[in-house]
């Protein structure tokens, strides 16, 4: 190891940032390198060398599409290798800590190749895709030599990825020229909280975020939804939500959290963030500009929501629609038309457990609702006493 690289590896073994890199054809001496200097620990969170078509298309979860050595198959690795790395890092650990990094490459081998010499190397992070893609002088190095430039590379790209600026030399020829492209990520999260002030049929309504930090647009859900604010999240909330599946067959509970508010301005993208982080490695959350269960009820059609008995109250209450009951009832009507009822949890009120059988359900929407048990669930908890107490 030089002491240019052995710098440069220091360098990043005292970045803040962690991650998940896969190699496969070259590369192999960079993580090398990362291993053999003091600190890895704090810089590897997993390596993966997925040489055969088997075990590349294990690693995507498909066989890629085009080459294998090719700007898109090094992109769906660098994805595939961030994925992973936001599972791997710790506990609030925010998504721009980690990177994914990845190299795929055709060199020289002990047999005649008829095509390129090349590599294609990507890093993907929080902001999106960086890719170098450099064609080889074929027969001006020998195989030490092609994995020693291709090594620099992965290097360089792992260190431009921890925002390290870097001299290091990659040994190029004259005639090689690295090209580098960057695709920006789009922002899901961002899109969502730029809608707020449109008209409900523009812009976007929903946003899935997975245990793993992925974001998906107007993803359908086939599941149960639990709404809340989440601020915090609670045992209370994780029981309510065990039990809700189990008294509907096992089916998956999603949190809904509205970013938007009757009452408030619209939650900041830090503080969506924040409360996301309580889910992370657990359920999936759906974020919505939702903040009436009628406006819920059309982007999730055919839910059954999870809700306490304080909210069951607000929602056959008339003073929650301008003290017009045609406008209350109308609003229950077409939650019942986009297929969607509510399974109401028991709530301390005034020193009594108030049930489903305290609220005052307009008479023909008793279908709409059904109670879980007390035997079932019972949690004396609540968000707003947790932040009182801190």
């Amino acid at each position: 190891m030089t002491d240019d690289v052995k710098g440069l590896v220091e360098r990043i073994h005292n970045s803040p940032k962690m991650a998940v890199i896969a190699v496969s054809g070259a590369g192999a001496e960079a993580l090398a390198w990362l291993l053999g200097v003091p600190g890895a620990s704090r810089t590897v969170l997993e390596a993966v060398v997925p040489y055969s078509q088997r075990s590349m298309a294990e690693f995507l979860g498909h066989e890629p599409a085009g080459q294998y050595v090719s700007p898109d198959t090094a992109r769906e690795m660098a994805e595939s290798a961030y994925r992973k790395a936001l599972r791997l890092r710790e506990r609030g650990d925010a998504p721009g800590r980690v990177v994914g990094l990845s190299c795929t490459a055709t060199i020289a081998t002990d047999r005649p190749k008829r095509g390129e010499h090349r590599c294609c190397i990507a890093t993907c992070d929080d902001g999106g895709v960086t890719t170098y893609s450099l064609k080889l002088a074929k027969g001006s190095r020998d195989r030490a030599g092609e994995e020693d430039v291709v090594s620099r590379i992965v290097l360089r790209a792992l260190a431009e990825a921890f925002n390290i600026e870097t001299t290091l030399p990659l040994g190029l020829l004259d005639t090689e020229q690295l090209d580098v492209q960057r695709t920006e990520r789009s922002n899901p999260l961002q899109h969502l909280l730029a809608s707020v002030d449109k008209g409900y049929g523009e812009g976007v309504r929903t946003v899935t975020v997975y245990p793993d930090g992925r974001m998906v647009e107007g993803e359908s859900l086939d599941a149960v939804v639990m709404p809340g604010s989440f601020n915090p999240l609670h045992e209370g909330h994780r029981r309510l939500a065990q039990v809700a599946s189990e008294m509907l067959g096992g089916r998956e509970v999603v949190f809904e959290l509205a970013v938007v508010n009757v009452d408030k301005p619209p939650l900041e993208e830090s503080e969506v963030r924040r409360r996301l982080r309580q889910f992370e490695g657990g359920w999936r959350v759906v974020l919505t500009r939702a903040s009436r269960f009628y406006e819920k009820a059309s982007l999730l059609p055919g839910c059954t929501f999870v809700i306490g008995w304080d909210t069951a109250i607000r929602l056959v209450d008339t003073g929650y629609y301008g003290d017009d009951e045609g406008t209350m009832l109308s609003a229950l009507s077409s939650i019942r038309t986009a297929g969607c009822r509510f399974l109401v949890a028991g709530r301390m009120q005034g020193g009594v457990f108030r049930t489903l059988a305290d609220v005052a359900v307009p008479p023909g929407f008793d279908d709409l609702f059904e109670a879980i048990p007390e035997s079932r669930f019972r949690a004396d908890v609540s968000s707003t006493e947790l932040r009182s107490t801190k």
